[in-house]
């Protein structure tokens, strides 16, 4: 039987690392991309030693435009199989929107848009050639409403809400399932450097532990859920 591969991006740490930890936690062989390679490397490691699971490792930035193709290629040169696209790989930023540098808007919108777009085109056809395979856009409560000041981040994962919901329909009759991960605020290294006390706010439950988040993130993926919250 063909070894087939969960590709996660974003994956060396946060949710990202947290969802790839609990994918091999159930046995699942990994594609870890991130532009971080020192870090990545070890996190792969660190898995593989941990779970006895293959787990490949591609330091890529996503944000740059031809990102996704790339992306794809390289795992096709390694005769990979990926029967699980999780993408993740994103950033934060508060600031108006006239007050936002054009270059931060394109990376984000890059990154939260267009690539993960393209890797589901990319890695979708080919799961529904097979009649079989999943993906999940770790999207964000605040895509469900408008947030003053990160009216960009909530734009584009609002963008990744629908996109979601679309392609499940789309997908749906070739065996495809697509699930929207929706979580609220998480204690990752997103919020570095924008003065927000992260260890406080888990203290208070203001913001979740990404081992949680990954948890009910992979279940639902498993089960077929269109949203996990």
């Amino acid at each position: 039987m063909t070894q087939t591969y969960s590709l996660v991006t974003g994956a060396c740490s946060g949710i990202g690392l947290a969802i790839a930890r609990e994918l091999a936690r159930r046995g699942q062989s990994l594609i870890m991309v991130s532009n971080r390679d020192t870090e990545l490397v070890a996190a792969a490691r660190e898995l593989a030693a941990e779970y006895q699971v293959d787990a490949q490792t591609i330091q890529m930035d996503l944000a740059r435009p031809e990102a996704a193709r790339a992306l794809y290629d390289e795992v096709a040169c390694r005769g990979l199989e990926v029967d699980t696209l999780v993408s993740n790989a994103g950033i934060f930023f508060f600031g108006d929107v006239i007050d936002t540098a054009p270059d931060r808007i394109q990376t984000m919108m890059q990154l939260h848009v267009v690539t993960p777009s393209l890797l589901a085109q990319y890695f979708g056809r080919d799961m529904a050639a097979r009649g079989r395979g999943r993906i999940a856009f770790v999207s964000s409560i605040s895509g469900w409403r408008e947030f003053p000041g990160i009216a960009y981040y909530s734009s584009s994962k609002r963008f990744l809400r629908g996109f979601a919901s679309a392609l499940r329909e789309e997908l749906r009759e070739h065996g495809v399932s697509v699930t929207c991960v929706a979580p609220g605020a998480v204690a990752t290294s997103l919020y570095d450097g924008t003065g927000i006390p992260v260890p406080l706010a888990v203290k208070y439950g203001i913001m979740k532990d990404p081992a949680g988040v990954a948890k009910a993130a992979v279940r639902g993926l498993s089960r077929g859920r269109a949203v996990v919250v």
